[in-house]
């Protein structure tokens, strides 16, 4: 018995997820185009050594990016930054550089780039990558965390949503 891909994204859209934007850079060091993804499929590894995974879809410029360099940054996006969560996700037909005109962007000390208002960045050097239907599950060992203020904004059942304390 197999699972249509209706029902399984009916279920999964119950499942609810912190929202990230997973950045890199591509091409040659100078002249190196940012990229990235709005993403809910990410979690932690192991605490020894520090990691935790991504699964990236194939057909995006982030995936080839992280492929070609084997760095990528996960940044745990705050409570305000729905629209750029959406812009991210690619809405409105913006791609590559274009989705960084939102948000104010810095670099880590490799230059990848990282979200000011993130609640966490996450620096990672891919230590496995395997591939599972249409995507690329990439294994990031953690090498720098900067941490915000603020409240983590969550993707459950189609929309945005906020942590209520009990």
């Amino acid at each position: 018995m197999s699972v249509d891909q209706a029902s399984f994204r009916s279920a999964m859209a119950r499942f609810p997820g912190a929202v990230t934007v997973i950045t890199a850079l591509s091409g040659p060091e100078a002249g190196a185009e940012r990229r990235g993804i709005t993403a809910t499929a990410v979690c932690s590894v192991s605490a020894d050594p520090p990691s935790l995974l991504v699964c990236v879809n194939r057909a995006t410029g982030t995936r080839a990016a992280i492929h070609e360099t084997g760095r990528f940054n996960v940044n745990l996006l705050a409570k305000p930054d729905g629209l750029l969560a959406m812009q991210f996700a690619g809405q409105g037909g913006v791609t590559g550089e274009e989705k960084f005109a939102w948000g104010d962007w810095s670099c880590d000390a490799r230059g990848l780039p990282r979200l000011a208002s993130a609640l966490l960045c996450f620096s990672c050097d891919v230590s496995e990558a395997t591939e599972a239907g249409s995507h690329t599950v990439f294994i990031g060992r953690i090498t720098d965390i900067a941490q915000g203020e603020g409240e983590p904004l969550l993707y459950e059942r189609s929309g945005f949503q906020c942590l209520a304390p009990i």
